[in-house]
């Protein structure tokens, strides 16, 4: 049997020394972003991407061997383990695997096939299974005693029966086959229930719907257990019709047969023995096995939507920043008026204010006014509107005062506020701004994400961003887990200022807790910047193993040490000074010099401590010191006079930004309060198999209008402007933002409230696991509604 590192290997196509030396790095609690940047020797340069994978199946692998065990040492104790059960179980590879060699095994509730064993019935079970040339009615007579309660011959067969079946659906190997056999052959039908298809319309593509277990898309299984959980659909599983198998038998009772040596050859048991297969598969068999394909959809399901949300999540926090530019947040609204808040260049609230150039009061000129004011006042560079109620009309606003006012040279932006009202009534919020009301936290928010994304999003929650698909119907444990992973190494591979960063981005920084965090910032306060990174050993609680874990990570731009501001971890600085003496330079010389940079032969600085992977990161620091991997700052700009849908017309050509990317498309916001969906046909001249490879959120594109379904609200796009327009049909299933109550993130259009709340939502197969008896089987999905 191969251990776990040897597994690991052979999955990552790597040797196993190397990961054998990332699991000791990260038993020891070595982050994955501080492995993959300052241990690459260690580990052969394993990336963060194989990393995170190793991370994620060494859990697996060791929850399988801890699971192993129990299993082993339960059967032990019944006296039940064998030498051939031991290896079954030793080398069983999967967890479905171990619990199906444990089945037969594991301590029950009292059945009737145990009843019928305490009754003396297991001989004559085991008599019509390798005797069916005897007739069943005159064997099981032998074995009717009234004082065991099997009165009748009837009685008795019935108990045989009992035995027989819980023996079939039992075998480990013929589950496993059979389940094979219908996750290939089986299909997933739905339909609509009655009177359900004018409130379940967005279901609509699922009324009259079927398709193999094999082929689902993982969007489409999502939307069909929605439909299910929201009581639109009613969803059944159809197992193969299998023309080569008798009148008498599906080719699946056929399978169970086969695997006993039973056959219809005449005989007078062969009858009863069938009989006894088809029951077994009709009252057990199918339905553990249906339940076993809805529970593998379901996690095949939810492991590709966790990947689209956690790739759409890394796309948003590495979005282009705006920079260290004074900054005007314009949280749109109408009756309440638009929230106004000026940050500085730092970040630092500086004015707010409340205008109502709206409906009703509609005060536009003296918005205009207050506005201009404020932007002279604190010389602002750049315009935040969030993408909310009122947007366009506040982006109208924001254009006119642009105009009007054209010296002071204002850029305007429309921002992603998903999330804001999350941010808004936190507890961080209430300490970074408490002298400031909610309602005004929101424009704080979106100013500040103008500025520095990753930065600001850090502070909400990950799944009140909302870039995902279907997530609050997703396992909590599992989504938190992976989004959390991507914050991590996102706030990494940026890196953070020390002397500027809050509490929850020093949080992410590897190693970093939100204790450790908090008691930087207030030795921060108390004492002032920090000048170096060893400065921060005198932080409360932070000791050899944090600071080794962090300091690469945090910046010092203007310490005392030119190298604290990069990217080089202070254990390295050695090789610098190597470097320093061979090229006969000061640091301050050295860093940005190019031209001597590139003439170093990293070979020459090695020891047995840094290698080649190692100096090359060195060198590559010095040259750009702290380079910051995102990419370059730019503005989408919407068409004037197109801000509803009843303004769109097929054929326009239009520029948008992509809000999010799902496996069935990207999703544009064009300015008209309702993103339309680029499907994922039509993202390119060439076949796209995954549409992240295209587009991602962020990117300005130009698209063309195809459709617009004013009723369903959905306006279908295309990057091709090739092709012509007119009625579109996507493959079957295909779904819009309006497609779920609860759509994927309003990135133009109005906040929903409920977008920010916990749902106490359950997934849909959870429900359906309730229902049938085995709620716990799987994580029960519990999260924010996007």
């Amino acid at each position: 049997m191969k251990t776990i590192g040897q597994r690991i290997a052979s999955e990552l196509n790597a040797q196993e020394w190397q990961v054998q030396a990332a699991i000791a790095l990260l038993d020891d609690g070595a982050t994955v972003p501080f492995i993959a940047r300052y241990r690459k020797e260690a580990t052969g340069t394993l990336d963060d991407a194989q990393l995170r994978t190793l991370e994620e199946r060494l859990r697996y692998l060791r929850e399988l061997e801890d699971r192993r065990k129990t299993i082993v040492e339960s059967i032990r104790d019944q006296g039940k383990l064998t030498d051939e059960l031991a290896v079954q179980i030793n080398t069983a590879d999967t967890k479905a695997r171990l619990e199906d060699l444990y089945l037969p095994f594991k301590p029950k509730r009292r059945t009737k096939a145990q009843i019928a064993r305490e009754a003396g019935l297991e001989p004559l079970a085991d008599q019509l299974l390798s005797g069916p040339e005897h007739a069943p009615k005159e064997t099981a007579e032998a074995f009717v005693s009234p004082e065991k309660d099997v009165s009748t011959v009837e009685a008795a067969l019935e108990g045989a029966r009992a035995i027989l079946v819980e023996r079939f659906s039992e075998n480990a190997e013929l589950l496993g086959a059979l389940r094979e056999t219908y996750w290939q052959r089986g299909s997933l039908a739905s339909t609509v229930r009655e009177g359900k298809k004018s409130d379940g319309v967005k279901f609509a593509d699922y009324f009259d719907f079927s398709e193999p277990l094999a082929k689902l898309p993982s969007h489409r299984i999502l939307a069909l257990f929605r439909g299910e959980k929201e009581e639109v659909l009613d969803l059944r599983m159809e197992e193969d019709k299998d023309a080569g198998a008798s009148n008498y038998v599906s080719s699946y009772e056929g399978r169970v047969a086969l695997a006993f040596g039973i056959a219809d050859k005449g005989r007078p048991g062969d009858r009863w023995l069938l009989e006894t297969v088809r029951w077994a598969w009709r009252t057990k068999l199918r339905f553990s096995i249906e339940l076993d394909m809805k529970m593998r959809l379901w996690q095949f399901a939810e492991d590709e939507a966790v990947k689209v949300f956690a790739g759409n999540l890394r796309d948003l926090l590495l979005a282009a920043p705006a920079g260290t530019r004074p900054t005007l947040g314009l949280d749109p609204g109408y009756r309440t008026g638009v929230k106004v808040a000026v940050v500085d260049a730092t970040g630092k609230v500086v004015a707010t204010d409340t205008i109502y150039p709206h409906e009703p009061k509609r005060q536009w000129d003296e918005s205009i006014a207050v506005l201009a004011r404020l932007c002279r006042v604190h010389k602002i560079e750049l315009i935040a509107i969030g993408n909310g109620t009122a947007s366009r009309e506040t982006d109208k606003l924001a254009a006119e005062l642009v105009t009007k006012h054209p010296d002071l040279k204002l850029t305007k932006i429309m921002v992603s506020e998903a999330g804001a009202s999350v941010y808004s009534a936190s507890a961080y919020a209430s300490q970074e701004l408490p002298d400031l009301d909610v309602s005004l936290r929101g424009a704080v928010s979106i100013a500040r994400r103008l500025q520095d994304p990753l930065a600001e999003l850090v502070k909400i929650d990950p799944k009140s961003i909302g870039v995902g698909q279907y997530q609050h119907d997703l396992a909590e444990y599992k989504l938190s887990r992976s989004l959390d992973a991507v914050v991590e190494d996102c706030v990494n591979a940026v890196g953070v200022d020390l002397n500027t960063a809050s509490a929850p981005l020093l949080a992410r920084v590897s190693g970093l807790g939100d204790w450790v965090s908090q008691n930087i910032v207030a030795h921060r306060n108390a004492n002032g910047p920090f000048r170096t990174r060893r400065a921060l050993n005198d932080v409360t609680g932070l000791g050899p193993k944090t600071f080794e874990q962090a300091a690469g990570f945090l910046r010092i731009p203007s310490g005392d040490d030119p190298l604290d501001a990069s990217g080089v971890h202070p254990e390295a600085y050695p090789v610098v000074r190597r470097i320093l003496e061979a090229t006969k330079s000061d640091i301050k010389v050295l860093i940005g010099n190019g031209s001597v940079l590139k003439a170093l032969k990293p070979a020459d600085f090695t020891d047995d401590k840094f290698g080649i992977p190692t100096v090359k990161d060195i060198v590559a620091e010095l040259e750009k010191p702290g380079r910051d991997p995102r990419p370059e700052f730019k503005t989408a700009t919407f068409l004037e006079g197109v801000e509803t849908l009843n303004d769109l017309r097929p054929g326009m050509i239009l520029e948008g930004v992509v809000t999010n990317v799902a496996a069935f498309g990207a999703f544009v916001d064009i300015g008209v309060h309702q993103d339309g969906l680029v499907h994922v046909s039509a993202l390119s001249d060439t076949f796209v198999k995954d549409p992240r490879a295209v587009v991602k959120p962020g990117d300005i594109v130009r698209v063309k209008v195809l459709e617009i379904d004013k009723a369903r609200k959905r306006i279908s796009l295309s990057m091709r402007m090739s092709d012509p327009v007119g009625k579109v049909s996507p493959p079957r299933g295909e779904e819009s933002r309006s497609f779920t109550k609860n759509p994927l993130p309003q990135t133009s259009g109005s906040r929903n409230a409920k977008s920010d709340k916990e749902s106490q939502d359950g997934g849909a197969l959870a429900d359906a696991l309730r229902r049938a008896g085995l709620s716990g089987s799987v994580g029960k999905g519990r999260g924010p509604r996007s």
